[in-house]
């Protein structure tokens, strides 16, 4: 049996209710006090950035390892990956419901649409990134680069030109928890995939464990977080080629003692919204860093962040895929086209 669009979008296949809202949900409690004072000022130029009268919510808990949520807007419903459980899971804006949209899921961590709406996942178990076809079928885009299997793809964004980019560290092949085990045959890469030819080439070779990734409003800069780099690191590199090569690659953020970045997303402004945590008591949350590299908010969780989106009718909504629990805090802003 096959699906057509608006099947695919309002009822992601076969779907299976989850239980009651668990225990640690209740525990959670959202702050009294507008504005929420988890939600912190670090320069003046973030201030306008800060709903004064919303709060933090989470939407969903008890997971093992949340990781790349994306929204889809025409069928009101976020999507995020469930590492460690092997699920996709859905979250319904109209009735707040949680369900599952797909087990297994290959172990599934990072995914975005396409230009067309397709939801892209990068696959730990198969090593591979794959595209959902409106009918429900999947179509594998990369497994392999120079005739050997990719390590772990892991965070992916697609362009306007509808060029795939994915990151690619071992994360998921070095044990059993998110993915199987495997030696890498492979460099850490940052791959394009280019929509004419099919074709896969590296777009940066030089990174040490590439994580997430994004845009620029303008497509002018691709920004990428390197785990391998000790403190972690967030680099700049400019779109030459027309837009389908990367040139001049540069250190814009240095994590130092302030934790460390892991995925990330862009808004209209150019503001980097980066998922973090491993730091000090604080640290753990989303941060926030002006274009030029400073950090100017930051919004405190009880856990780290892994990976954001921006969601909800305005796209003014951020949702934060973290440790154990997904949250969501309207914001000033909203999030670029494509993130």
């Amino acid at each position: 049996m096959t699906m057509n669009r608006r099947d695919f979008l309002t009822a992601g296949g076969a779907i299976a209710a989850l239980a009651a809202l668990p225990r640690a949900l209740a525990q959670w409690q959202p702050s009294v006090r507008y504005p929420d004072p988890r939600i912190r000022v670090l320069d003046s130029s973030f201030a306008k950035y800060r709903v004064s009268t919303t709060k933090m919510e989470r939407i969903a808990t008890d997971l093992r390892w949340a990781e790349g949520p994306v929204w889809f807007g025409d069928g009101r419903y976020l999507l995020w990956s469930d590492i460690p459980n092997n699920r996709i899971l859905r979250w319904d804006e109209e009735t707040g419901l949680v369900s599952v949209f797909r087990k297994p899921s290959n172990f599934a961590n990072g995914n975005t649409r396409d230009r067309q709406g397709r939801l892209l996942t990068c696959e730990q178990g198969t090593r591979s990134v794959t595209r959902t076809e409106y009918d429900g079928t999947i179509t594998v885009i990369a497994d392999r680069y120079d005739g050997k299997p990719l390590n772990s793809p892991n965070d992916i964004v697609c362009k306007s030109d509808g060029s795939i980019w994915f990151t690619d560290p071992p994360f998921g092949i070095s044990g059993y928890y998110e993915g199987l085990k495997a030696e890498p045959e492979l460099p850490t890469n940052v791959y394009r995939w280019d929509p004419v030819s099919g074709k896969l080439a590296v777009a940066a070779g030089d990174i040490n464990r590439p994580n997430g990734l994004a845009f620029s409003p303008d497509e002018s800069k691709l920004y990428i977080i390197e785990s391998g780099a000790k403190p972690g690191k967030i680099r700049a590199y400019d779109l030459t080629k027309g837009g389908t090569a990367l040139a001049n690659g540069r250190i814009l953020i240095s994590a130092d003692d302030h934790g460390t970045p892991d995925g990330m997303r862009i808004d209209v402004d150019g503001n980097l919204w980066c998922g973090w945590g491993m730091g000090d008591p604080g640290l753990d949350g989303v941060t926030i860093f002006n274009p030029d590299g400073r950090r100017i908010g930051h919004i405190e969780l009880p856990e780290r962040c892994s990976n954001v989106c921006f969601g909800g009718t305005h796209r003014n909504r951020l949702f934060m895929a973290s440790c154990s629990s997904v949250y969501s805090l309207f914001v000033n802003t909203q999030g670029a086209v494509g993130g």
